[in-house]
């Protein structure tokens, strides 16, 4: 059964200048386990936006948003070995999310040159 779902589209230059202040900029929203994944690419910046943009995409399908204490970092956006990717999730975030007896997380990313999008659906 589908509890929520989320969407978000970010423009990949307003990660950009975030990125071009460097790794202690990023650490509130990232984790670095993320930040070593998108520092690893040729088009760094589309990564990172796609994260982003699944981390509000998830908040989104949970229906929680940015309040309470729920941090960026607590969601973690990593690739399997075929490179889908999966979502992690730490601190409050994950303690809701087992609070409302959900049992997966379903998430899509896709980005370009200037947008990057995700889409987040939660199963009950």
């Amino acid at each position: 059964m589908i509890f929520g779902l989320g969407t978000d589209i970010i423009k990949v230059d307003r990660i950009e200048k975030m990125v071009a202040k460097g790794r202690k900029n990023l650490e509130t929203i990232f984790t670095e386990r993320e930040m070593d994944y998108c520092e690893s690419k040729t088009r760094r910046s589309e990564h990172y936006a796609a994260r982003f943009a699944a981390k509000e995409a998830v908040l989104k399908a949970l229906g929680i948003g940015w309040r309470d204490g729920f941090a960026f970092s607590e969601i973690e956006i990593l690739n399997d070995n075929l490179g889908k990717p999966t979502v992690f999730l730490h601190g409050k975030v994950k303690d809701f999310f087992q609070k409302q007896k959900l049992k997966q997380i379903t998430i899509s990313l896709s980005h370009a040159k200037e947008n990057a999008i995700a889409v987040a659906i939660l199963e009950k």
